[in-house]
């Protein structure tokens, strides 16, 4: 198809009605005014994209009010109602009991599953029997409601399973949950009332031979007991962590000893490089740590500095000369009272021992000197406190020697006392297992709920449905819209395939 080829009738069409730019096929193009743009297609197109949008707006808000108006009526009028739900199992395996102490003996019992028996099922039983006028009428008796408000219960059993599900409702959540409570309360106590007869006459006594047990048992407690206090091991497990604790006792006194051993060849060291004890040491830096010394001390090094620049001045008669002296004997003078009032030392003992002015490197060794020494004595009453503390341990761990084997024997007895009790216990209590043979054990798996949201109208089921209608509809209006498109599309390719 060239330029001069004329249109077809689909050709026509498509012109008129998606404008100049899907009117022509093969490479046609419209006529151009002298401002370059389409003469008429513009004003075709813009009123029939007009047009188009209005037809689908009706169609889109017609759709969507003949969907939600049923919905906005029944979520607007239908009554509210409220379902407090619960749930009973009956257990799948029969009662039982068992006491076993290793190497000492073992008792068991056990009592028939309910569901063995192909002829009646429990679960049917009591759907029958939680259904019925008794309990239903006593159930509304409890609740104070009317039988009719009451209602009936709604009863599942649930396939392959021993479940039991129980709905009841209300015209609100509290009444629903009341309801399912008092239904739930008659049902197990007709179920008492129903086993009492069986109790009493399949329960066999065996107290007098349980007495004597427990007699025993009480008397091999009393011995034992009677062992604890006076000897004050309360258990074996006591010996062996007292034997335990003089080991570790015995242990930290060897590195103490090891630690103080260190120490004092520190502090040896220490004292034979500083010519100087810990003591004196100490009293050193505590005459450097007095703030009135140490203003005495710097007021003589001033005049002593002075005093060495005037002897490079003048001759030692002169004045200025005698002026520092005289200053600086007298700051001496102050400074060795208050030195000796610190110390406690005469003044030929502060020349002997005392560093007047402790600086550097000399000022720390005498602080690490006075430290390790603390150490060191700190070390030595701990391994003093230690052995006395390690002989304590040895002489109680041997003084209790002979208890323990004492309550080590009692307690093997009362083990075997106790398991003969409880195994005669286990087999009494066992025995009234048999009283679910009737009326099989039922266990409340779900207590009656309060129900947060009402299960009519269902709102939700109503709102989605509402809104998977409406995605049905705007889906539906989509490909409509998107029909014209794609058909031109589909022309265009069947146009340039038959050139």
């Amino acid at each position: 198809m060239n330029a001069h080829t004329r249109p077809t009738p689909r050709e026509a069409e498509m012109r008129a009605t998606c404008g100049p730019a899907h009117a022509l096929v093969g490479g046609e193009k419209p006529a151009v005014g002298k401002a370059g743009s389409a003469d008429t297609g513009e004003t075709t197109g813009w009123w029939g994209r007009t047009r188009r949008y209005a037809r689908y707006g009706l169609f889109s808000a017609s759709g969507l009010f003949m969907i939600w108006a049923p919905v906005m009526a029944y979520l607007g009028h239908a009554p509210l109602r409220y379902t407090s739900s619960f749930s009973l199992i009956l257990p799948g395996a029969g009662g039982q009991v068992s006491v076993n102490l290793s190497g000492i003996g073992q008792a068991s019992s056990a009592a028939a599953s309910p569901f063995m028996g192909t002829q009646v099922s429990p679960t049917v039983t009591y759907k029958r029997l939680m259904g019925a006028d008794r309990i239903v009428l006593a159930a509304a008796k409890r609740s104070g409601a009317d039988r009719r408000v009451f209602g009936t219960p709604r009863i599942k059993l649930v396939d392959e399973t021993s479940l039991i599900l129980v709905e009841m409702t209300g015209d609100r959540p509290d009444d629903a949950q009341a309801f399912s409570t008092a239904l739930l309360s008659s049902f197990l106590a007709e179920l008492d009332r129903l086993r009492a007869d069986e109790v009493e006459r399949r329960e066999v006594s065996a107290r007098s031979t349980i007495a004597e047990y427990e007699a025993e048992v009480g008397s091999i407690r009393d011995q034992i007991t009677e062992l604890q206090l006076s000897s004050g091991l309360v258990s074996v497990d006591h010996y062996d962590d007292l034997v335990a604790g003089a080991a570790t006792l015995e242990q930290k006194v060897k590195d103490t000893e090891a630690a103080m051993r260190r120490l004092a060849i520190q502090v040896e060291s220490m004292h034979a490089a500083l010519g100087i004890d810990a003591e004196r040491a100490a009293m050193t830096l505590r005459l450097q740590a007095d703030t009135e010394y140490q203003m005495l001390a710097k007021t003589m090094g001033t005049y002593a500095a002075k005093l060495a620049a005037a002897r490079g001045k003048y001759g030692e008669r002169h004045p200025d000369l005698i002026a520092i002296r005289d200053a600086h004997r007298g700051a001496k003078a102050r400074l060795y009272p208050r030195a000796i009032e610190v110390t406690g030392y005469s003044r030929p003992e502060i020349d002997r021992w005392i560093d007047m002015d402790p600086s550097g490197e000399r000022g720390t060794l005498l602080a690490g000197l006075v430290t390790k020494t603390a150490d060191r004595d700190g070390l030595a009453a701990e391994h003093a406190s230690l052995v006395r503390a390690l002989k304590d341990h040895r002489a109680r761990a041997t003084n209790l020697i002979a208890a323990t084997a004492r309550l080590d024997d009692l307690n093997r007895d009362y083990q075997i006392a106790e398991a003969v009790f409880s195994s005669a216990l286990a087999r009494t209590d066992t025995g009234r297992a048999d009283i679910y043979a009737s009326y099989p054990l039922v266990q409340i798996l779900e207590d009656p709920s309060l129900p947060e949201a009402p299960s009519s109208p269902k709102r939700l089921l109503a709102v989605a449905a509402g809104v998977g209608a409406s995605l049905c509809l705007a889906v539906a209006l989509l490909l409509a819209w998107v029909r014209r498109p794609i058909i031109d599309r589909l022309a265009g390719m069947t146009a340039s395939a038959e050139q």
